[in-house]
């Protein structure tokens, strides 16, 4: 499995805003393409001051299905332009780490 990570920033008063873009559109964006070795996403919350942080890490098969997905340049970050319009400030890069164990207790 790898991991696709991803940071991006918002103000305060914007990051509920965020958070309904990324549920409403940007995910069930991403799930209608019906993407080849996609297993979903999971996302992170954090208030940092004056910045509300958010963090995306999709889950693939393999890199080959992130390749099919976003073609050579890979590691350029997917942000549609409805995102951008609440974001602050995002990484132009998403981290792509192998998984190489899951415990859970």
């Amino acid at each position: 499995m790898i991991k696709r990570i991803w940071h991006g920033w918002t103000t305060p008063e914007n990051a509920d805003n965020y958070e309904t873009v990324l549920t409403t559109h940007v995910i069930p964006g991403i799930e209608a393409k019906k993407l080849t070795g996609y297993r979903g996403m999971e996302f992170l919350r954090r208030t940092t001051g004056d910045e509300v942080e958010f963090i995306t890490i999709m889950t693939f098969d393999k890199l080959e299905n992130i390749t099919a997905f976003l073609g050579e340049n890979y590691e350029t970050c997917y942000v549609p332009e409805e995102a951008q319009k609440v974001l602050k400030r995002w990484n132009k890069t998403a981290g792509h780490f192998e998984q190489r164990g899951n415990r859970t207790v």
